[in-house]
């Protein structure tokens, strides 16, 4: 097993399993991610027959970097995983701190027709030590602060749940990475009852939704998902979210030219949302190798902007990030696909 993946609860459990206390888990957690050992036999305060048995039943495997691509305000890494599967990872630096985009799986299912990443289809999901590991590299292993967590990258957590959930209890874990919970975001198509039973958690994170059209007809064109889970049931999800969170869930909106960017879905999106405590990001498309779309004026955009605004909608525009080198929303492909090769 990969100590990686622990959350502090199977730390406990485990130390129970072999009738020691399960307090040892703080210590245990306190070395991984403040002390940053790389041996068991490092933690003074546990006795030799404990570390050696935490040493043969746990691994510090961390994923290996393949490749890194660099602009002014964006890190691309590359890397490989244990079965020899690659997956992207982002560093964005902003003026707050430093975040990491997060890839949840390994390829995607979700098929949204503008999106890289579902070009790949699923090979597998990731474990949360693989989540964890992509982090603890650009963390600790690069030296690069981070401040907070996106799972936007390849993948969709919500159709990775388990995993997702213990990725996010190990990073916002104290003593720990100390990542604070509002610091963190999970992005999501739109799953529904995995949102609803994500809206139940005591401890809930940002949440972002992938909406991306007012409507059925639109989205299911451009979400296959919305075809099993229309948006009626995820706006009430959501609402459910920001019910039991009293945060505002953010509804995600990429602008393609000609196809969801006019001022009539902007009026029918403000419609949808309203009542509801949230904020649409909208987000300038970034064009992928397929070049099926073309990312909408800058004047369509102010546009759409003012139409939300007007009706007491909170709407930002997202600043872009790495599109200059395939690093940016939707972009996310994985450079060596999964049989080895290099993508051309």
């Amino acid at each position: 097993m990969n100590i990686y993946g622990q959350t502090m609860q199977k730390l406990r459990d485990y130390f129970i399993s072999f009738g020691e206390n399960p307090a040892k888990a703080k210590i245990v957690f306190k070395a991984l991610y403040e002390d940053k050992i790389s041996s068991f036999l490092a933690i003074d305060k546990l006795s030799m027959p404990i570390k050696t048995k935490l040493s043969v039943d746990f691994s510090f495997a961390l994923p290996e970097l393949l490749a890194q691509t660099d602009s002014e305000d964006t890190s691309k890494f590359l890397f490989r995983l244990s079965d020899g599967c690659t997956v992207e990872t982002v560093l964005m630096r902003h003026d707050y701190g430093n975040g990491v985009c997060v890839s949840t799986q390994v390829g995607c299912n979700m098929d949204c027709v503008f999106c890289e990443s579902g070009k790949l289809k699923k090979v597998r999901n990731l474990e949360s030590c693989e989540m964890v590991g992509q982090l603890l590299y650009i963390k600790e292993v690069l030296r690069l602060p981070v401040s907070h967590v996106v799972l936007m990258g390849i993948g969709e957590p919500f159709d990775n749940y388990d995993a997702v959930m213990d990725f996010v209890d190990i990073i916002t874990e104290q003593p720990g990475l100390g990542i604070a919970a509002r610091h963190v975001t999970i992005s999501t198509c739109g799953i529904t009852p995995k949102l609803l039973q994500y809206a139940e958690r005591a401890s809930l994170n940002s949440l972002a939704i992938s909406l991306h059209a007012p409507n059925d007809a639109l989205r299911s064109k451009l979400m296959p998902i919305n075809r099993r889970y229309p948006i009626s049931g995820l706006v009430e999800a959501a609402r459910r979210y920001t019910q039991n969170s009293n945060k505002k869930v953010t509804f995600a909106y990429i602008m393609l030219k000609g196809i969801n960017d006019s001022v009539d879905c902007a009026a029918e999106l403000a419609e949808l949302l309203s009542g509801l405590t949230c904020y649409v990001n909208l987000i300038p498309y970034n064009k992928t190798r397929s070049g099926q779309f073309e990312p909408s004026d800058k004047t369509q955009i102010a546009a759409f902007f003012d139409v939300l605004k007007q009706r007491g909608i909170n709407v930002t525009v997202r600043r872009e990030f790495g599109s200059d080198m395939n690093a940016a929303c939707g972009q996310l492909s994985s450079d060596y696909k999964n049989n080895g090769e290099q993508a051309l």
